[in-house]
């Protein structure tokens, strides 16, 4: 896997949305941030997390996405269950993913972070085809952007304390790691 001095990612399916914008000049990408997402909640391989992420999401399709008309909202990649990467932003975008958020004292996370959303939920089991997934993409964006590094990829949950959970306890934090060590 190869990232592109654009931030493309070369094997991701490329969906270019609109939802980001320019990061603050002269930013570090210094900071990894794991999500979670599914729409319904808890329901897997639906159209609809691509539909908010490319602002086409019909919030009259469920009832539960009533609180979503008007969102704006994007990650840099989401890794479905299958494993499968869907990237919506280049990294050198600032996707809008972190909301209100603070890391060491910075804040504003958006500005010097990458989001990846995980096809899941806090209680659920990721599946291995994401953690590997997750692996693989996590070590090519440590390669192009060598200040992330192990201690610096966090779950959304560790930026937005009280306001966010994800990705949540059924995220092994232990098994992916110890992945990355083991490739590295």
């Amino acid at each position: 896997m190869n990232i592109d001095l654009n931030g493309v990612v070369n094997c991701a399916l490329q969906r270019g949305c609109s939802h980001f914008d320019e990061r603050p000049s002269d930013t570090d990408v210094s900071l990894l941030v794991i999500h979670n997402i599914s729409l319904p909640a808890g329901q897997f391989g639906t159209p609809y997390v691509d539909d908010l992420f490319m602002g086409t999401l019909n919030c009259e399709a469920h009832s539960s996405f009533s609180d979503l008309h008007g969102v704006r909202v994007s990650a840099h990649c989401f890794i479905k269950r299958s494993g499968e990467l869907v990237q919506y932003v280049p990294f050198t975008k600032r996707a809008w993913h972190a909301g209100a958020s603070e890391f060491n004292g910075q804040t504003n996370c958006n500005n010097f972070s990458i989001g990846i959303e995980l096809e899941g939920t806090d209680t659920t089991a990721y599946t291995l085809a994401q953690y590997t997934s997750l692996k693989i993409l996590s070590e090519a964006i440590m390669q192009r952007y060598p200040n992330i590094t192990t201690e610096r990829i966090v779950g959304h949950c560790d930026i937005a304390p009280g306001r966010k959970t994800d990705p949540g306890s059924s995220f092994n934090w232990h098994l992916f790691l110890t992945m990355l060590k083991q490739s590295g």
